[in-house]
């Protein structure tokens, strides 16, 4: 919603974007500063799809953006009867390209057989061969999760078993990751790949990390790590946005997870110059390849704002559904 709004202000935009925001919780902030706000079953319910298209044809939507990790791969796989049946494109990456992206356990192999720097990593089963050869710290995580949640470093053998544990009993498969060390050498790298399967942007940035989420970050040139990123997008078959992390290590950026999908840092990339959304909506809508090779040097430094609404608006919009019109504000006092 911010890389599509900051399009709309930008001097000679060709049309403007409007927005419908779509979401399951009433409280979510961008349904009140959208032009319709929509509350949407969720992605489980057996009437989310229907649901969707319906809506997509009431608004005449020309393109649906996912937002969410959940959402992904449903949408994947219903992309070609969401897209024949209302007419709006479903912005998403090929499902094999999801299944190897939000699996980090297949993330690896994939970059380990193409022969592309990454972070070592192993299934549990093989966890004492794996520290014999890396040592510690280790980290677990999931293998499919994503963000903060139950990413621990063990430092030695009692907290690596009860990392694991904690991971399994949470329902999750658990996976172990060479550790590498550096608060200030991890990087972030966003790829716009064509229809056609070509390369029309690509951005890096140094970022600094709270509770999972970028909150500090050096946008740069950084060739090197755009590079590592670009080829990773093209090896994997990425169509669309596509998200690449990595540490470097050793004078190397080694890649340790991908995103097949917008990036949360997606509106400080845009601020630098390269509008991820604005650039695929008008490849995939309009056929167009824009290439987007340049973009300012910046330093983005995050903080929490609010959004206020009237208590009727909220009340109206749990009874009604949706939003038809918000009279949401933001103090502007930082």
């Amino acid at each position: 919603m911010k890389c599509l709004n900051l399009a709309n202000q930008q001097a000679g935009t060709d049309g403007r974007y409007k927005i419908v925001a779509a979401d399951m919780s009433p409280r979510a902030p961008g349904l009140y500063r959208a032009d319709f706000g929509a509350l949407v079953p969720p992605v489980t319910s057996p009437d989310y799809l229907d649901f969707i298209i319906k809506l997509c044809l009431e608004k005449k939507i020309r393109a649906v953006f996912v937002g969410s990790d959940e959402e992904t791969f449903p949408l994947a796989l219903a992309k070609d009867d969401i897209e024949n049946k209302s007419g709006a494109v479903v912005i998403t990456n090929p499902p094999d390209v999801i299944s190897i992206a939000t699996d980090k356990w297949e993330t690896f192999r994939f970059l380990k057989q193409r022969k592309l720097p990454c972070a070592e990593s192993a299934l549990p089963k093989d966890r004492v061969k794996f520290v014999r050869r890396t040592g510690f710290p280790v980290v677990v995580k999931p293998r499919e999760g994503h963000g903060s949640l139950h990413f621990y470093v063990a430092h030695d053998e009692d907290e690596l078993e009860a990392s694991i544990s904690i991971i399994s009993k949470a329902g999750w498969r658990p996976f172990l990751q060479e550790y590498l060390d550096g608060e200030d050498s991890e990087f972030t790298s966003g790829v716009t790949i064509s229809t056609s399967g070509k390369i029309m942007s690509s951005i890096s940035m140094r970022k600094f990390l709270k509770g999972g989420q970028t909150y500090k970050a050096f946008i740069d040139d950084y060739a090197e790590v755009r590079k590592v990123a670009e080829e990773t997008a093209l090896q994997i078959g990425a169509r669309g946005p596509i998200n690449i992390q990595g540490k470097m290590s050793g004078g190397t950026i080694k890649t340790f997870e991908i995103n097949p999908r917008f990036s949360a840092t997606s509106p400080l990339r845009a601020v630098a110059g390269i509008n991820e959304a604005d650039i695929i909506f008008r490849n995939v809508v309009f056929r167009e390849e824009p290439r987007k090779n340049k973009y300012e040097r910046l330093v983005c430094m995050r903080y929490l704002n609010e959004v206020y609404i009237p208590y009727s608006t909220y009340e109206d919009t749990e009874r009604n559904r949706s939003v038809q019109v918000s009279n949401s504000f933001i103090p502007n006092y930082f």
